[in-house]
């Protein structure tokens, strides 16, 4: 029976109902069918903006192909951890060409993206260590770092000077790790990478990069943040997930030797998690093959990114400072990003709202995020779409009022 307190807790959380009153609610639409740069929901088909599979590949041949054929012949479940009975020889596979892949000398493959974060961060600094964080990481950073028992410390968004402020305040005999993402996954900007190293090396700190928005779209063949400034042998910890370009479920961290066999020991999030299954590590084994084989992919990703942002931004939208395929239209109001988000939808555009505590409330934004199979001309109906909606709804107006102070409430 739910307890009397409890009950009364969960009778005020009444956003969702609300929403879906309104006829606004833009969660847990449920996909009928995924055409890739397209997918069905309630048998229509739109076009799909909200999708993190920045490669494309989640409807590849060769990724369904080698997912099947594990399946074929390890089963459908490990039905254990890695640590015990949930390690198959595509497990360690994985594992060493990720490791070649990002330039590291060891890999460790956990359930999600979101548990190799908890895992890592919680485990390495231990009780009387130190986390320096960007106060815009991403939430599975903010959580480890809460298991972690260490000291945190937050650095605002890209400010190398408060970032130096903190690290100055650290006594020396303290273990100290500056966690960051890659690029951020609202924003789509990019992490001052080459600064951070800097101080990293000034004041002894460690180094941990989130690459889940970066793998597969930063650097030559997509190795990440680390590759793309050319300071893989500079960055501790690079992390990653398989959820966005490597088309399937799961995280890894890649380190040194001796900092994997530690997690591998020591990481609960992976120690008393079920292992991702055989046909998840082969799907992701085969998309890691096909971005390094076909560059043209990258090639055709950035080109839909240059497009689309030129396009927004020539329209008068305010896309902040993203230089990335994650394309943040700001809205600034949560109530007008619900709206948007609905309208689009019914415009045959799926994009994903993004309104507070995810971001500041006035910083509500709708993300738009590039795919490299998406067309030209997919880009195109869609931003005619964007633009339509928002002449309908007043964004333009509203953005110049919050610029003038106005109060637009």
């Amino acid at each position: 029976m739910v307890s009397h307190t409890l009950h009364q807790k969960m009778k005020k959380f009444t956003i969702p109902a609300e929403l879906k009153q309104a006829g606004i609610y833009p969660y847990f639409r449920p996909i009928e069918e995924n055409h890739d740069t397209e997918v069905t929901i309630g048998g229509r088909r739109v076009l799909m903006f909200g999708s993190n599979s920045y490669m494309g590949l989640t409807n590849h041949p060769k990724v369904k192909e080698a997912a099947s054929k594990a399946l074929e012949r390890y089963g459908s479940s490990c039905s254990g951890s890695r640590f015990l009975n949930g390690t198959s020889k595509l497990h360690i596979q994985l594992e060493e060409k990720l490791a070649e892949f990002v330039g590291k000398e060891a890999a460790l493959v956990f359930s999600t993206g979101y548990q190799t974060n908890l895992g890592v961060v919680a485990t390495l600094t231990g009780r009387h260590g130190v986390l320096l964080l960007d106060e815009l990481d991403h939430a599975s950073i903010i959580e480890g770092s809460r298991l972690s028992f260490s000291r945190v410390l937050k650095f605002a968004h890209n400010d190398m000077n408060e970032l130096e402020n903190q690290l100055r305040s650290i006594d020396d005999d303290r273990i100290r790790m500056i966690v960051v993402d890659g690029i951020f996954s609202m924003e789509g900007d990019v992490a001052d990478l080459p600064s951070i190293v800097k101080l990293a090396n000034k004041y002894g700190a460690a180094l941990m990069v989130d690459d889940a928005h970066a793998l597969g779209v930063l650097g030559k063949q997509g190795e990440g943040t680390a590759a793309h400034f050319g300071l893989t042998n500079e960055v501790d910890l690079i992390m990653s997930t398989f959820s966005k370009s490597l088309a399937s479920l799961g995280g890894f961290v890649a380190s040194n030797k001796d900092i994997i066999n530690y997690l591998k020991h020591n990481a609960r999030s992976m120690i008393f998690s079920a292992s991702i299954p055989p046909s998840a590590a082969a799907a992701a084994l085969a998309a890691l093959e096909i971005i390094k084989s076909e560059p043209d992919r990258l090639e055709q990703l950035w080109e839909n990114t240059r497009y689309a942002t030129e396009t927004l931004k020539s329209l008068g939208f305010d896309i902040g400072k993203t230089e990335t395929p994650i394309i943040p239209i700001y809205i600034r109001d949560d109530m007008t990003t619900f709206k948007f988000t609905n309208r689009l939808f019914e415009e045959g555009v799926f994009v994903n709202p993004v309104v507070s505590p995810a971001v500041k409330s006035d910083s509500s934004l709708i993300r738009m995020s590039l795919m490299a199979t998406h067309s030209i001309q997919q880009i195109e109906q869609a931003i005619d779409k964007i633009n339509k909606v928002a002449k309908e709804l007043g964004v333009f107006a509203l953005q110049e009022m919050i610029a003038n102070g106005t109060n637009h409430r």
